[in-house]
């Protein structure tokens, strides 16, 4: 004797719908764990351009003080064409300041255009980096 089971629902090729769903969900969450990585990683290298440039500018100390052993001042204009040939070297632009004659302050802008996030629209993200540094006297390894 044989049983027979009556579906009530034909479900034939529900599952088939739902791994479609789940793998484009998947690939979905893939493109945007990619894309803000390299969002981030482009972020971490506008800080790092932007704090090279300072350092760059840094070097560039207005030699009569520095000779007399007095307080050191940046050379404003070597400092921020420095700074500046270092960024377009790197491919990017941003801004240079000097504020109190011994700090200077360099801003890069950059993009960052995702892979997986064209798709629904996103072109490009802009990222940006800040950094300082501070020229300073020291003595024997204290600042004076």
């Amino acid at each position: 004797m044989t049983v027979r089971t009556r579906r009530c629902h034909d479900e034939r090729g529900s599952v088939s719908v739902w791994l479609a769903l789940a793998a484009l969900t998947m690939v979905l969450c893939v493109g945007i764990a990619v894309d803000l990585g390299g969002h981030v990683h482009a972020q971490q290298r506008a800080r790092s351009l932007a704090a090279q440039a300072a350092r760059t500018a840094g070097e560039e100390v207005a030699a009569a003080q520095a000779v007399r052993g007095q307080t050191p001042t940046v050379d404003v204009a070597a400092a921020k064409q420095a700074a500046s040939a270092y960024l377009a070297q790197a491919g990017v632009t941003g801004s240079v300041g000097v504020r109190s004659g011994n700090v200077l302050e360099v801003t890069v802008t950059d993009s960052y255009t995702p892979m997986f996030l064209t798709s629904i629209g996103v072109r490009s993200l802009t990222v940006t980096g800040h950094s300082t540094a501070r020229l300073v006297r020291a003595v024997q390894g204290t600042e004076r």
